[in-house]
């Protein structure tokens, strides 16, 4: 049996109420750093490829999580990147039932990260936070920063698991996700 256009629309329709009935929830993702759709300042910019920023990750508060939640996992990522593939900026994964956000600096080296949160290596070739820095002259560049409220305290995920395997688990263990778009370019 072949799909008319009208189940084609009816199970549309039903996907996009279901999609808005998720983030009806209000599940959301803030900044005290970082603003929707406006540029990202300095002091988050990353230092190295030309670039020098600060590096510092911006602050991020999450609220609303789905019941259920078990853990939260987080991410930054540039679709604009001239890769194929976009570029991982931050990834972060087991951070706690509990927590409701991470601070500004987090992402760093000295940063305070909760217990038993783990930073995956980034498309820098190393863990933690690696701000903006797209080619001189690319354009403006977007950057998500998507917090995924988990079914799952911990992800199991090997040693030198990559960002692109930790987001394929992200999303098999999510419960719903809230994001924060923000822009820079040079």
């Amino acid at each position: 049996m072949s799909a008319t256009p009208w189940t084609i629309h009816f199970i549309g329709a039903c996907a996009l109420a279901l999609s808005t009935a998720a983030v009806a929830d209000g599940f959301t993702l803030d900044s005290p750093d970082i603003a929707e759709g406006q540029r990202i300042a300095v002091q988050h910019v990353f230092k190295g490829f030309g670039c020098d920023g600060g590096n510092v990750s911006p602050a991020l508060v999450w609220r609303n999580p789905p019941a259920g939640t078990q853990g939260y996992a987080v991410t930054a990522y540039d679709p604009d990147a001239p890769t194929g593939s976009g570029w991982w900026h931050w990834v972060v994964v087991n951070l706690p039932a509990q927590a409701t956000g991470l601070p500004a600096g987090a992402g760093n080296a000295q940063g305070a990260m909760p217990a038993g949160a783990r930073q995956i290596g980034t498309d820098y070739g190393m863990p933690g936070y690696g701000g903006p820095c797209p080619p001189q002259g690319h354009g403006e560049h977007r950057y998500i920063f998507t917090v995924y409220a988990l079914k799952t305290p911990q992800l199991a995920l090997p040693e030198h698991a990559t960002a692109a395997m930790a987001g394929y688990m992200m999303r098999a263990n999510s419960l719903g996700s809230a994001s924060l778009t923000a822009t820079y370019s040079r």
